[in-house]
């Protein structure tokens, strides 16, 4: 099994999958072919029909899209824990997860992902505040509702559907609320995490339009 990413410290979609076949044990070939300054790099056509990353191979099979791979995990190892267990709470994972999937542009667009960054205020829009304060209460009721650490208890596709937003959210230090800044901490502190962190701060590359 092989997942194609792209840069560590920027490749938020790349991020998605890696941290959830990390925490779930699953064993994978990592293949890093990093963005061009001007946009995606050539190379990924010879393995994205959408020239973009990431993208998983398991034999035969190619999956794209973060979300499209989460839910093939699922069927793949069944017994991972890649959804919660129970139905109700699957419903509602699958639904915060296509949410994140299709929306909060504004925030994505405003700040981008970028693990080098130094922690550091920037403007926000209504648009982005508004995309914060949703979130915020995502996390906060679904953590409420489990008891936590993590979205639906343990971790899950939910989870790694939103790690790259924790990644936001300290970065541009985007949130005071202790229940937002304990679900941070918990996924900020799982090894996957701390290995992904620790290999996009020694990247090199800058892309300038990721550098807000």
């Amino acid at each position: 099994m092989k997942l194609h990413i792209a840069n560590k410290n920027y490749s938020s979609w790349s991020f998605r999958p890696w941290i959830a076949m990390t925490v779930k044990g699953v064993k994978f070939d990592e293949e890093l072919t990093p963005f061009l300054v001007d946009g995606p790099n050539p190379k990924y056509a010879a393995f994205s029909p959408t020239s973009l990353v990431p993208v998983l191979e398991d034999g035969n099979v190619r999956v794209w899209e973060s979300l499209a791979i989460l839910e093939y995990l699922a069927d793949r190892y069944p017994a991972r824990g890649f959804w919660p267990e129970k139905r109700g709470d699957r419903a509602l994972a699958r639904s915060i997860a296509n949410e994140m999937h299709a929306g909060f542009r504004a925030l994505r667009n405003a700040c981008p992902m970028n693990m080098r960054r130094p922690p550091g205020r920037i403007f926000q829009s209504e648009e982005v505040r508004d995309n914060i304060a949703r979130i915020e209460t995502i996390w906060t009721q679904c953590v409420e509702r489990s008891g936590g650490p993590f979205l639906f208890g343990e971790f899950c596709n939910a989870d790694a559907m939103y790690a790259p937003v924790v990644s936001r959210f300290a970065t541009y230090l985007l949130s005071e609320s202790k229940p937002v800044l304990a679900y941070m901490h918990a996924v900020r502190d799982l090894p996957a995490w701390k290995a992904w962190e620790k290999a996009a701060r020694a990247e090199i590359a800058v892309i300038p339009r990721d550098e807000i």
